[in-house]
């Protein structure tokens, strides 16, 4: 009886399946060729390399000091040898600590690589439903997301669509920023209600004097 139902519901998944139409995307390749996204990721890389050298230059220090340490310590006594040894495990300790508030799982670049890549995922989904409304996928695939695709019908990938898409409304945002540069969209908005307010305001003093 239970193989029978499990039959009975793999059978209803699949007409199920069958009966939505099917996309598939490639988001990994869509951000890459998002200028914007190239820019803020080139930016990032830079900090990144600004902060390998900060520790290489650190770790350089480090491998100084405790070397001259090293060769110097049966000349030190007393307090001398603990204030050199502090110093060497001080600057050891600060290489870690910077090492894993940058670099470790929950350090500076991932926090930075995440709030880098969320706009430009919620463009790519805003853009991702408006193409599937358009095309009325039911079901859309994501080949980046380690979904193996065999073989793919190009009439099912809807990628370039989707970049399209994207590419258009950047294009869009960049024309309106340039022909109001300095200017942000609630200020332009402001500017505008302050105009129909004011066109408001000139009717109705106008109707005013044609009833004197």
């Amino acid at each position: 009886m239970k193989k029978f139902q499990l039959l009975i519901a793999l059978f209803c998944f699949s007409v199920a399946l069958n009966a939505q139409k099917i996309g598939v995307v490639d988001t990994d390749y869509i951000l890459s060729k998002l200028p914007q996204y190239k820019e803020a990721e080139s930016r990032l890389n830079e900090q990144i390399a600004n902060w390998q050298n900060e520790i290489q230059a650190l770790q350089t220090e480090y491998n100084k000091k405790n070397a001259s340490l090293e060769n110097e310590k049966v000349l030190l006594i007393g307090d001398q040898l603990k204030i050199r040894q502090k110093e060497v495990d001080d600057l050891d300790k600060k290489i870690k600590t910077m090492i894993n508030n940058r670099f470790g799982s929950m350090g500076e670049i991932n926090n930075a690589r995440s709030n880098l890549t969320k706009p430009f995922q919620d463009q790519i989904w805003n853009a991702i439903k408006t193409v599937s409304e358009k095309n009325t996928l039911g079901i859309v695939l994501d080949k980046s997301n380690n979904i193996s695709v065999i073989f793919l019908d190009k009439r099912y990938d809807y990628t370039d669509k989707v970049l399209d898409l994207l590419l258009k409304n950047s294009n869009s945002k960049a024309v309106e920023t340039k022909n109001s540069p300095g200017r942000s969209a609630t200020e332009i908005r402001e500017e505008k209600l302050k105009i129909m307010n004011a066109k408001q305001d000139g009717r109705v003093e106008e109707q005013a004097r044609k009833k004197k």
